[in-house]
């Protein structure tokens, strides 16, 4: 198993390289650069501004300084967020994204499996077709709409919850963002739960357990949830990273001081540096989760040979 996480460690060095590479020539690439003015700068202060931050290089210069600089783990200063550099800015927005995303995924994995597995030993009844109707509504109305809808009615309607802000990370404020990561994600999983489920209970181990003569609760519980909940696995791995990093649309809807805000203002304003630090810390987190995923697939099914 140690063997098989390191292997899998070291085949992610390529993919993040590839990742770096196309990230750092794309942002060199969109027009305008981090010190365009309306009013024009005068030439000597701009050449200095591109001297302090090796901007006067050639642009493959450039790409082998930031590399090492990777390796060294220096993400760089930030263009815009004077006095910070980019770890300072991640790891300030990180605590904030990691708080709403495990809160989301949490919320998400419960009501998702609970409503999966009910619809699926219910299959074709009532609550079946509202689960799945739910589903591919949650599915097809993307966070942004729903974002504003929450807002407008719990916020500017009932006047309950707190429309934006952070308030030092006070509950209230956490509430609807945190429902908003969810929704899609219970949509999600609960589709997945269902149609997995669906296809276990039919299984030939699970008629076995039954002639057997165990209790219905026994069969779901021990036998058919471990089959069934594979492909949710599967999807938590990089369902978490995405929800953990932060939403850029909800966070900045809210206004909640974490890293999909950081990203968004990065890319607005050409702020080259912290986008590629966001880039490459959500690849990271997106590698290590499906790594988890991998080693947590050979505890749930014992076919699985990671050797």
């Amino acid at each position: 198993m140690f063997a098989y996480a390191v292997r899998r460690l070291l085949s992610a060095i390529p993919t993040l390289l590839v990742i770096i590479t196309i990230a750092f020539f794309m942002m060199r690439l969109a027009p305008g650069g981090p010190f365009d003015r309306e009013k024009q700068l005068p030439p000597e202060i701009e050449a200095n501004i591109l001297r302090a931050y090796n901007l006067d290089k050639p642009i493959h210069e450039q790409y082998l300084d930031y590399l090492k600089n990777i390796v060294r783990g220096d993400f760089g200063p930030s263009y815009k967020y004077l006095d910070f550099t980019v770890t300072d800015l991640i790891m300030t927005g990180f605590p904030v994204s990691l708080r709403l995303g495990l809160y989301a995924i949490l919320i998400a994995v419960v009501f998702g499996v609970t409503a999966g597995t009910i619809a699926a030993l219910k299959q074709n009844s009532t609550f079946d077709y509202m689960v799945m109707t739910f589903a591919m509504t949650g599915i097809v109305i993307p966070n942004f709409v729903m974002a504003p809808l929450l807002a407008l009615v719990f916020g500017v309607y009932l006047s309950l919850l707190p429309v934006a802000g952070w308030g030092d990370g006070a509950f209230k404020y956490q509430i609807l963002p945190v429902i908003t990561l969810a929704l899609p994600q219970i949509a999600y999983i609960s589709r997945l739960t269902r149609g997995s489920m669906v296809e276990v209970m039919n299984s030939n181990f699970i008629r076995t357990a039954r002639a057997k003569g165990l209790a219905e609760k026994i069969v779901v519980v021990r036998h058919a949830l471990r089959g069934g909940l594979l492909p949710v696995v599967s999807y938590l791995g990089p369902a978490t990273a995405a929800v953990i990093t932060g939403s850029v649309v909800i966070e900045s809807i809210f206004d909640v001081p974490g890293i999909g805000r950081y990203f968004v203002n990065g890319a607005l304003n050409r702020d080259y540096p912290v986008v590629m630090g966001v880039v490459i810390f959500y690849a990271v987190l997106i590698i290590m989760l499906n790594l988890v995923v991998d080693l947590i697939y050979g505890f749930l099914d014992p076919r699985v040979k990671v050797e």
